[in-house]
């Protein structure tokens, strides 16, 4: 085989290939400091999520589309309003952290309510 057939074989070969999988988007941390409205704009901007509907609830739930990440930002009247929420899976479990920019005892109420419906997923 001429040098030339082989490199067109090698590349022809290389175009059969199966193309790489990008890696999954990188989740922001969530930056308190930052202030609830410049931080709900930053969380639902991010490539790779995606806003789910939730008629009724006071809330938005902002997913990855591989199911990794979640946010939860209240809306006006929800308890704790504003504050957000991020939620992470892990090989150790799930990880919440949030940003409490109202009500505390308002925000232990969300956490408790994302908790019992986490606790509802894993029966």
């Amino acid at each position: 085989m001429s040098p030339r057939a082989h490199i067109l074989l090698v590349l022809a070969l290389g175009a059969c290939a199966p193309k790489a999988e990008p890696p999954p988007p990188v989740p922001i941390a969530l930056d308190c400091a930052r202030g609830f409205d410049a931080l709900l704009q930053a969380v639902a901007a991010q490539p790779g999520f995606a806003e789910a509907d939730a008629p009724g609830e006071p809330y938005r739930y902002i997913n990855a589309e591989d199911g990794r990440t979640s946010y939860v930002a209240t809306r006006p009247g929800a308890p704790g309003h504003p504050a957000i929420v991020r939620q992470a899976g892990s090989a150790a479990g799930q990880e919440t952290t949030g940003c409490a920019f109202g009500d505390r005892a308002g925000y232990d109420q969300l956490l408790a309510y994302l908790s019992s419906l986490n606790a509802v997923r894993r029966k």
